[in-house]
């Protein structure tokens, strides 16, 4: 590929200049793109029947995965505007896929579980994903899993790293 400018051609300024193009893992980067978009597509197929998205599949795994949680900490997990998993949570509430209970502790707070409908969904999702997951591991070798999260660790900002890596130590 003909660059159309050198670096010697680029004058000098205070911003900063983009890192050369040999230093952007685009292969891995593109990698990602097609993993995750293959990744997600299973639950994809299985959740349009009943009208739900990836917002859904977010929520009611975390939910299965810690019964209990509050909406202030899913909120903290995702990452979203309480505007938007209020829409997603109250679809799951009305569809009998998750219950909102009263908190023993501090009757202003919610908690989250899931129903037994809810927890069969969130199973057959991730059953899908662990077989797409193990498939790709047993084709490097089981010592690779380790390799792997050690990897998608590093892909975390560093500032949120030690928390998730503290709520993926929790036991269920």
């Amino acid at each position: 590929m003909e660059r159309l400018v050198t670096d010697t051609q680029v004058r000098s300024t205070d911003a900063p200049r983009p890192a050369p193009a040999e230093d952007v893992p685009y292969d891995l980067i593109e990698l990602f793109f097609f993993a995750y978009r293959d990744f997600v597509s299973d639950p994809d197929r299985i959740l349009a029947d009943y009208d739900f998205g990836r917002a859904h599949h977010r929520v009611l795994h975390f939910v299965q995965r810690r019964p209990g949680l509050t909406i202030a900490e899913l909120l903290d997990i995702l990452q979203i505007t309480k505007q938007s998993l209020n829409r997603v949570l109250k679809e799951l509430v009305e569809t009998g896929f998750v219950e909102s209970r009263m908190g023993t502790q501090d009757k202003r707070q919610r908690n989250l579980y899931p129903t037994e409908t809810g927890k069969e969904l969130a199973v057959r999702l991730a059953r899908l994903q662990g077989k797409r997951i193990n498939a790709a591991l047993s084709a490097v070798g089981p010592e690779a899993g380790e390799q792997v999260a050690r990897y998608l660790a590093g892909l975390i900002d560093p500032a949120e790293r030690k928390k998730v890596l503290g709520f993926l130590a929790t036991p269920v």
